[in-house]
């Protein structure tokens, strides 16, 4: 009887030491750590993981937290450690979907090559890689801030940003209209790419999307000089200046080469070059210079009334090099 009670008293003094260890903090790990649980992983699986990492002391711990919780759904993902926690609040943090992101910023206008150098001045993933999986997707990469984690693969970057680009375009789109063929689609982010490069001042949009169109319209060439520095870029070799030798550079992106629109787009337009590209401005404008103060653009009708704009701007610039020396 005795050697009985024996035996209860020590199974229960081992359970209620068990339970305690559920409930103590533990840090088997020096720095910030970083630890991804697969889809589908079972307990024992993570349980094991979080022990080889050092966010538990025992792999039974997990187990034992599942017995007490057994309707608890786990989920997958990556989660971040850093301070000493209890067997019990790790369980808590996978049961609730505690999984840690971190925040990566595209800005509008942002080209393919832009992006990659991003990633890579970030630290995320390299940008060799990302150019390979982003090669046809230029202009559907959507400008906007993404939630990655250290799993994020290139691959899965470029579709969530074609799935954003997809989600603002329907935004766009009137309820009635049917969905636009791809040809058109990519025609009107193509325009779109090339106004977001030309202004950044939203207002300007529609005016500089009327510029193209009515240049389109008279067969005229665009005349787009970041169209030139994406043809170099395309040839790696754009060095920061427009030389002459890119602009009688025959690439078919070099709009003063070729009429027309390019053969895609030249960077990733946000919803306001967007909107202007499917909703011009209606004008009689065919030029645009720069503004001598730099806040927007001069719009002229005619040849000998944007030659008096760039006369303007030059005499403005050459006086503000003077002033600079």
């Amino acid at each position: 009887m005795k050697s009985r009670f024996a035996v209860v008293l020590l199974a229960a003094g081992l359970l209620g030491c068990s339970l305690y260890s559920l409930y103590s903090p533990y840090r088997g790990f020096d720095r910030e750590l970083f630890v991804q649980i697969s889809k589908g992983s079972g307990t024992w699986a993570i349980g094991q993981k979080l022990a080889d990492a050092g966010v538990v002391r025992y792999s039974w711990q997990f187990w034992l937290a599942r017995a007490i919780h057994p309707r608890t759904t786990l989920q997958a993902g990556e989660y971040r450690f850093e301070q000493p926690a209890s067997v019990a609040e790790v369980f808590s943090r996978l049961g609730r979907g505690d999984v840690y992101y971190f925040s990566f910023t595209v800005p509008e206008g942002s080209n393919m090559f832009d992006i990659a150098k991003l990633l890579d001045a970030e630290g995320i993933m390299p940008g060799q890689d990302f150019l390979k999986a982003a090669e046809t997707l230029e202009g559907f990469l959507f400008p906007s801030t993404y939630r990655l984690t250290h799993a994020t693969t290139p691959a899965a970057l470029c579709q969530m940003m074609t799935a954003q680009f997809h989600k603002e375009w329907k935004k766009l789109m009137p309820k009635e209209t049917a969905e636009v063929p791809v040809t058109d689609m990519v025609k009107v982010v193509t325009l779109a790419s090339l106004i977001e490069k030309e202004t950044g001042v939203a207002k300007e949009r529609p005016l500089v999307a009327s510029v193209f169109q009515n240049r389109l319209r008279l067969g005229m060439a665009l005349d787009c000089d970041p169209t030139v520095i994406y043809a170099a870029l395309l040839e790696s070799r754009y060095r920061g200046t427009i030389h002459r030798s890119d602009l009688d550079n025959k690439n078919p992106y070099n709009t003063y080469q070729h009429a027309g629109l390019p053969p895609g787009p030249i960077a990733n337009p946000g919803t306001s070059s967007l909107a202007a590209a499917l909703h011009p401005a209606e004008t009689e404008f065919l030029y645009f210079v720069a503004k001598p103060g730099g806040d927007g653009h001069v719009f002229s009708s005619s040849l000998a009334a944007h030659n008096k704009a760039v006369g303007s701007y030059r005499r403005a610039s050459e006086r503000k090099a003077r002033k600079a020396r």
